[in-house]
């Protein structure tokens, strides 16, 4: 949280400009960490993280889990985050499969994505074909945000 909290902020309030939520809706936040997004929000939200450390630090209804194997039953939620994340799962196509099972038919999905990160315009192109985005530039990363 010291190293990243603002710039995690400063996403979030990106994002925040870009996308309506309810009270009501169910948000999932995929590789949440210590929860610093998971928080942000008000409404329904469950994060998930594969680091037991960081849930532990962290804050809110956060459980242990992987992306490529979300313990959540179809067509769950209405917005589902994974904010700088993704290029850490150990398998982006499984993980890309499982969100669109978990989302709602018109559901939200927000993915950042690090701009030095290594395989960087395979998993842009990977986002791409599987949603339809736009995208947002941030200082750090590329924010898309499917509708």
């Amino acid at each position: 949280n010291e190293l990243y909290l603002e710039e995690q902020l400063e996403k979030l309030n990106i994002i925040k400009s870009h996308i309506k939520i309810k009270k009501s809706d169910k948000l999932l936040d995929i590789g949440c960490g210590t929860g610093i997004s998971t928080n942000f929000f008000k409404c329904n939200v469950i994060g998930i993280d594969p680091s037991k450390e960081m849930i532990k630090k962290g804050k809110g209804k956060l459980i242990f889990g992987k992306a490529e194997k979300l313990l959540f039953k179809n067509k769950t939620f209405d917005i589902i985050l994974c904010i700088t994340a993704f290029h850490n799962f150990k398998d982006q196509e499984k993980a890309v499969k499982e969100i669109l099972r978990v989302k709602k038919e018109k559901s939200i999905v927000v993915i950042t994505l690090l701009k030095k990160s290594k395989n960087y315009n395979k998993l842009k192109n990977l986002i791409i074909k599987n949603f339809k985005v736009k995208e947002i530039d941030s200082s750090k990363d590329t924010i898309f945000i499917s509708f």
